[in-house]
């Protein structure tokens, strides 16, 4: 199943990589966008992830909601293009992101840049690959680590503690990064490039791929108050190698208390 759901979601990486004549309307405000590629990418997932799933429900950033028929309530979550603001722009940090959930856990993740042609996936247990090779997190602590900070630009009433939060850890690390994809800045954590990723709000399609292949990693993903990370609602996430975790986690603590 993952290779026939891995060959859906590079044909559809392809098709982001000849986009032509990208159309951008405002979904929440100018700064909530999405594209006519965004809705045909997610089409073209559902109609090909029904194929290999037929009973499985969807649930998808742009409008998508179709409950699960099969017994175990497999439902396939999709964000046809996390980084759409960067995909309007020619600004190539984008990506998809798709997850199986079975009984309200993710057992299938995969995450595709088409613009670096990076592949990541992770079946639970299995381990986390990319491009077919094993990865892991790293193994440095906060003080010798990058942080990957998520600005969800359109919820601005948590912009005060997120750049609080950003301070704090420009202090206590070696530099902080942003790359306007959620899933992309997880998967970072996972292949041992950085050590943290947090964002105060985020929603299932943003994170359930991802936070899958950092935990297969060898990584931590909780939300920012320890717990486990929601897949029917927003959530705030915290990604961590296991070395940086409990410093990020208190820092957590210390400015969102």
């Amino acid at each position: 199943m993952l290779n026939k759901m891995v060959e859906a979601v590079r044909e559809e990486g392809l098709r982001m990589l000849k986009a032509k004549e990208i159309r951008t309307e405002e979904k929440g405000g100018p700064e909530d966008v999405v594209t006519n590629y965004d809705r045909m990418v997610q089409e073209n997932l559902e109609r090909k992830l029904r194929e290999i799933l037929p009973q499985a429900g969807f649930l998808g950033e742009e409008g998508l909601r179709a409950p699960a028929q099969d017994h175990d309530g497999s439902c396939f979550i999709i964000d046809p293009i996390d980084g759409t603001m960067n995909f309007s722009r020619g600004y190539g940090r984008s990506c998809i992101s798709v997850a199986l959930a079975k009984e309200g856990r993710v057992v299938l993740g995969i995450v595709y840049d088409p613009y670096q042609d990076e592949m990541f996936t992770a079946e639970r247990g299995k381990g986390a690959f990319l491009n077919g090779r094993p990865i892991r997190v790293s193994d440095r602590g906060l003080r010798k680590g990058v942080v990957m900070v998520g600005t969800m630009p359109y919820a601005r009433e948590l912009a005060d503690r997120t750049f609080r939060l950003a301070r704090r850890f420009f202090d206590e690390s070696l530099d902080i990064r942003r790359s306007g994809s959620a899933a992309i800045d997880i998967c970072a954590v996972a292949a041992g490039r950085t050590e943290v990723f947090y964002e105060l709000k985020l929603w299932p399609w943003d994170y359930a791929a991802g936070s899958l292949i950092a935990q297969e990693a060898g990584g931590v993903a909780m939300n920012c108050e320890g717990s486990d990370l929601s897949l029917t609602e927003a959530s705030s996430v915290l990604i961590t190698n296991a070395a940086a975790w409990e410093d990020a986690a208190a820092i957590l603590r210390e400015v969102t208390k």
